[in-house]
């Protein structure tokens, strides 16, 4: 069995526990390029994680396409990646496109509202977009904008802290205030090379199901 049916198979268990398997979602990936990713990058740490967070997408969208943003203080939208073609894809599409700004200093905000845009204005469906948002510290206060901007909308952000940094904004997500439904969540891994994928979805997948909930009974979706 390759990786990827492999990973479509553990996502599916934690889906069926989580009971989501009726969910239809879009899925979307937001990775830091910041400078301090820099080593996550050239070593395929970043390649397991989009292959790990294709295998959810796979399982939540009908056409099983994973979209794409990466950002530190430029942003680009990426081409979606799909289970035909996400070998080597941070390579080919990543590291080795010149067009894109890589290794700088973090600003959340931009990337943040071009989801938005996209989600809300270019391609507005009333299907829940589920956002894994990959982040090695020092996040901006500003995003909190965003958040609330989009709280009212069906999106949900769940965001990823990886390494050893400061989560100091990321942390105080579940307290924010001025918001319709509470439309963000996060949690810490130290080493995501370390987790097993049964903790990752896991863990991932967590809030999600009470968001769906809330945003039905709002009226969201």
């Amino acid at each position: 069995m390759t990786t990827i049916s492999l990973l479509k198979k553990t996502a599916g268990v934690i889906l069926e526990k989580k009971k989501l398997t009726n969910v239809v979602a879009r899925v979307g990936l937001i990775l830091d390029i910041s400078g301090s990713m820099r080593t996550l990058y050239k070593n395929g740490t970043v390649q397991k994680v989009v292959e790990r967070i294709l295998a959810v997408a796979n399982q939540f969208d009908d056409d099983g396409a994973l979209d794409v943003w990466v950002y530190d203080n430029e942003f680009s939208r990426l081409k979606s990646v799909t289970e035909r073609d996400f070998v080597n894809y941070v390579d080919e599409y990543i590291l080795s496109n010149d067009l894109i700004h890589k290794f700088g200093r973090n600003d959340e905000p931009p990337v943040m509202e071009d989801v938005i845009n996209k989600y809300t204005v270019e391609q507005p469906e009333k299907v829940p977009t589920f956002i894994v948002f990959i982040n090695d510290g020092g996040c901006k206060r500003t995003i909190k904008k965003p958040i609330v901007e989009s709280s009212n909308k069906p999106i949900f952000w769940q965001f990823v802290g990886i390494g050893d940094s400061n989560f100091e904004v990321l942390e105080k997500l579940d307290t924010m205030e001025g918001r319709f439904v509470d439309n963000a969540n996060f949690f810490h891994i130290k080493d995501i090379e370390k987790i097993s994928d049964e903790e990752l979805y896991n863990n991932l997948l967590n809030e999600f199901p009470d968001w769906l909930q809330e945003a039905k009974s709002k009226g969201i979706l």
